[in-house]
């Protein structure tokens, strides 16, 4: 169990992710040796998974953003397993998510313009076992993008 403590110390880490322990110490009330414990036991029971560096990828040339719903043929014996074996061998596949409901599977492509994601999708995605439906999303603006943890 987290206490309150536990908790500033992750909300301090969020905000800034790059400050050294002494400073996530004083701005959660705590002296250096207890925080470097407390974050250090978090690490060992995979409250904290790791840490990230994020990267602006319109910076790098990847201008296009397009989130795929992607509906199964689930009649096909292991048509999850095939498809997901498939889909994490395309690079431009960011993130994939399976969901209950009507659409199996959300997945993340990015691509460097309109023609390249026309490329990845006719060759790499519409090449994927067992389809049967894709409807596409594109990103037109990001509003809110947060991987915190309301904590």
């Amino acid at each position: 169990m987290l206490d309150d403590t536990d908790r500033r110390i992750l909300r301090q880490m969020q905000a800034d992710p790059t400050a050294s322990v002494a400073v996530i110490a004083e701005r959660a009330g705590l002296s250096h040796a207890p925080c470097w414990r407390r974050i250090s036991k978090m690490e060992r029971d995979g409250v904290i998974k790791g840490r990230r560096v994020l990267i602006d990828q319109r910076k790098l040339g990847w201008e296009v953003q397009v989130f795929l719903r992607i509906t199964l043929d689930k009649t096909a014996r292991n048509a999850f397993d095939a498809f997901i074996t498939e889909a994490r061998k395309i690079p431009e596949v960011t993130a994939m998510q399976t969901l209950l409901g009507r659409v199996d599977i959300r997945m993340d492509v990015a691509a460097r313009d309109l023609a390249h994601y026309q490329q990845i999708y006719r060759d790499r995605i519409m090449a994927l076992p067992h389809i049967l439906d894709v409807e596409s999303l594109m990103l037109v603006a990001e509003l809110k993008n947060s991987e915190a943890v309301p904590v």
